[in-house]
């Protein structure tokens, strides 16, 4: 936002929306359907009388409590709203009902089946859908596996796949169907050797080989698991050069070769078996493969025999088909290639990855643990949207756990019998080009059974099917009137289709459009349309331009308190129409007496006049918002101590006047100060406390009543003060001299005694750094006495 823009906003008390428009307003709707297109919050006027001079067609569309304010009433307005209608809404049903085993086609996991929506632009229309797994749920399982030569010890273990796996599935469900199919490369250069005796046995010399193939379905679905173990039996392996295989080309037809496959509409799995990594789509260029792989199949007699002429698909192509076609995808592979697989199960919903063992003999546990994954999660799908449709989910799962966005579109750990719920909200945002009614599909990823949503747009309203065509109310029938408005024909323009587009510039319709003669066109707020003034909008979609030349506005009236007309009144014409007990050029003078009565409930205490809400006190003395005020006055109480004093104890200084001057109230005398009155008791009282000849306190209240008399209360009892008790005074005074002595002497003696403890510290200190020397004495002698003989010769 602009910062003058800012500024002016923080000035008029504007909010940014309020600067910035509606949708309603910025739509500039010409008809009442662009004006429901604009939003959910629009609505449009459908009152021929509605626009006042000046003002735009596209004045009948704002929000509807702006039409509101504007004079448009309720039943005026059109506003449609969009619905929710279920349609089909079957029951949720396991596999077995009353005792009697369903077809696959009769179970029922989701509900409603289908609905239909009434969309209205910009307002969602939420439903709740329903998932429950069903327990004995068919499953139908194809095990593709590569047979490229490093797979020789796995196919051994895989020949006795079929009746043990048909043993561990009979656990989960008791109607289990298995086929199986094998692939190993395209057979152009440089991904197989294309010498004859190569094409005959890719492996070599000592070894027994197939001849290379890409994909071959060696059995479809079937319930016999001995004919399983019987097919796989007798398949060889064959080789290629590459270490990448072509299990994309193979996927692509198990996907879409259904009837080839025997899928049912049951739950689909497909195991993919392999210890190497994959071609996808590009790689056929080095084969001399272009053409993109067209999704279709192209089996005969069991064998894929496109490879050669179509490039392998890519990921997002197998997501697609894998998605239509409800299948979930369980990538059985060895340790080495987990992170390859891993990132392609990101890629495609509703697949699993598991580690096989080098010679796949744990390929059974690998499925059934896939399985089991995959089951216990629901995502939910939805078909391409209309454009301008939008969908949102929240998902409420087990434990009362909810999700919004992406997660809102999944549950996990759903065990057999849980039950799930997901609130969907699909919203439209304007009309599709193509037609008033899509339909679009929500499935869970992995399950055949789908929600049809049939979504209707409402484009148009009511009063559009109740139009006249070429009224005479649209300038001798060149417009349909509609909704309140003239939608005009080809090449007429105006506000009642009164002009072609070829008469809008010239100089005698302009001339229509200045006001006195002058050379302003609409006051240079409009422009002018056909002889005519179109007001233009302001920003603010409050603030509007009207009149024959635009020249009146509902915003440029006076301001009181940074508020226009004082927030008591409306602009119009920028003059105030100002509310009941207002009144000023800005609406700024209340007539309202209320704001002037004092605490007494008078005007202005008596003392002035109420002049627009405000007391204007008469005597210059009083001030304040009712007059209560004087700073010069002595105090009520002062005032009145003396006639108090006189008519109630016959003392003080008027005692000889009393009569004379103190007759102005009435007195009542109270026992005890706290009978009299208290300040709920009267509007308007005065307590009082002054003190007599005798220092003596007397009490008493001062009150105007509402009818001017003034009602003095006072308390007989006075309160005078005590003399002083000397005794305790003196002894209180003795104690403390001697307590004061007994303190400094003891203080003394502490003084003492640190002063003893520090000198004889101080004494033992040079006692121990005491030195003496005998070398140094001079009185010293020694006890010694040494002799020398003479004659001593050393012998």
């Amino acid at each position: 936002m602009d910062v003058r823009l800012l500024l002016i906003s923080v000035l008029l008390g504007l909010s940014r929306a309020q600067l910035d428009g509606n949708e309603c307003t910025k739509a500039s709707a010409q008809s009442c359907g662009e004006c429901i297109q604009a939003g959910e919050k629009c609505g449009w006027c459908t009152d021929e009388d509605f626009l006042k001079q000046g003002e735009q067609k596209s004045t009948r569309c704002d929000e509807i409590e702006a039409l509101i304010k504007k004079g448009c009433s309720k039943a005026s307005i059109e506003d449609p709203r969009g619905t929710v209608t279920v349609n089909k809404n079957q029951s949720l049903t396991d596999r077995t009902q009353d005792g009697v085993k369903l077809k696959p086609d009769q179970i029922t996991q989701i509900q409603p089946q289908k609905l239909t929506l009434d969309l209205r632009s910009g307002e969602a229309q939420t439903f709740n859908l329903t998932f429950k797994r069903a327990e004995d749920y068919p499953i139908d399982l194809y095990y593709l596996m590569d047979l490229s030569y490093s797979m020789k010890d796995d196919l051994e273990n895989v020949k006795n796949l079929g009746t043990d796996l048909m043993f561990e599935m009979q656990k989960i469900t008791s109607d289990f169907r298995i086929g199986f199919g094998s692939f190993v490369e395209k057979t152009v250069m440089p991904y197989i050797s294309t010498t004859p005796a190569k094409l005959l046995n890719p492996c070599t010399s000592d070894q027994n080989c197939t001849s290379p193939f890409s994909y071959k379905n060696v059995l479809s679905l079937t319930a016999d698991g001995s004919q399983f173990n019987n097919l796989v039996s007798k398949q060889q392996i064959s080789g290629n050069l590459d270490s990448p295989e072509g299990g994309f080309d193979a996927i692509m037809q198990v996907t879409v070769c259904a009837n080839q496959i025997g899928w049912r509409n049951v739950t689909r799995l497909l195991v993919f078996s392999t210890d190497a990594g994959f071609h996808f789509a590009g790689d056929g260029k080095l084969g001399g493969i272009v053409l993109p792989n067209d999704g279709k199949c192209h089996l005969q007699e069991n064998m894929y025999t496109m490879s050669h002429y179509y490039d392998y698909p890519s990921i997002a192509h197998l997501v697609q088909k894998l998605s239509e076609n409800n299948i979930q995808t369980i990538f059985a592979v060895t340790e080495e290639f987990q992170p390859v697989y891993q990132e392609l199960k990101n890629l495609i919903p509703k697949s699993a990855v598991g580690t096989l063992s080098s010679d796949s003999g744990n390929v059974i546990k690998l499925i059934i643990d896939a399985y089991n994954s995959l089951s216990s999660e629901i995502i939910l799908e939805n078909s391409r949207l209309p454009e301008g449709v939008s969908i949102s989910y929240i998902s409420h799962c087990k434990n009362g756990v909810s999700e919004k966005g992406e997660n809102g579109r999944k549950c996990s750990n759903i065990s057999i019998g849980d039950q799930v719920t997901f609130e969907v909200a699909v919203t439209a945002k304007g009309c599709p080009s193509k037609g008033k009614s899509e339909t679009i599909k929500i499935k869970p990823l992995g399950f055949t059974e789908e929600v049809e949503i049939v979504l209707n747009f409402i484009c148009e309203c009511e009063c559009h099917e109740d139009g006249i065509p070429n009224s005479p109310a649209c300038h001798f029938g060149n417009g349909t009137l509609e909704c309140g408005a003239c939608r005009c024909n080809e090449g007429r323009i105006g506000r009642v289709c009164e002009c072609s587009k070829d008469e809008v510039r010239t100089e005698d319709l302009d001339a229509n459009c200045r006001m006195d003669n002058g050379t302003d066109i609409c006051s240079n707020n409009g422009d002018c349309v056909c002889g005519t003034c179109e007001c233009k909008k302001r920003d603010n979609p409050e603030e509007r331009y009207s009149g024959k030349f635009c020249e009146c506005d509902n915003f440029n009236c006076d301001r009181s308190n940074n508020k226009l007309c004082g927030g008591h009144g409306r602009c119009e014409c920028r003059k105030c129409i100002c509310d009941a007990n207002y009144t000023g050029s800005a609406c700024d003078c209340s007539l309202d007496p209320s704001t002037c009565l004092a605490s007494n409930k008078q005007i202005c205490n008596g003392r002035g006049t109420c002049e627009c809400g405000v007391c204007k006190c008469t005597d210059t003395k009083f001030q304040g918002p009712t007059c209560e005020i004087c700073p010069t006055c002595p105090g009520v109480c002062t005032e009145h101590k003396d006639c108090v004093q006189c008519r109630a104890f016959g003392t003080g200084d008027k005692k000889d006047t009393c009569e004379k001057e103190c007759s102005y109230f009435n007195l009542i005398i109270k026992k005890k100060k706290e009978e009299l009155p208290q300040p709920n008791d009267q509007p308007y009282i005065n307590h009082c406390k002054e003190r007599d000849a005798n220092d003596c306190w007397f009490f008493f209240t001062y009150a105007t009543k509402n009818d001017s008399t003034v009602e003095v209360h006072v308390a007989e009892e006075l309160e005078c003060p005590s003399g002083p008790d000397i005794i305790p005074i003196v002894a209180g005074v003795v104690a403390g001299i001697v307590l004061i002595g007994l303190a400094l002497l003891l203080i003394w003696k502490l003084l003492m005694i640190i002063h003893d403890r520090r000198e004889f510290a101080k004494f033992e200190k040079e006692k121990m750094n005491a030195r003496w020397d005998t070398g140094d004495n001079p009185i010293y002698k020694s006890a010694v006495t040494t002799v020398m003989n003479p004659k001593y010769e050393g012998n």
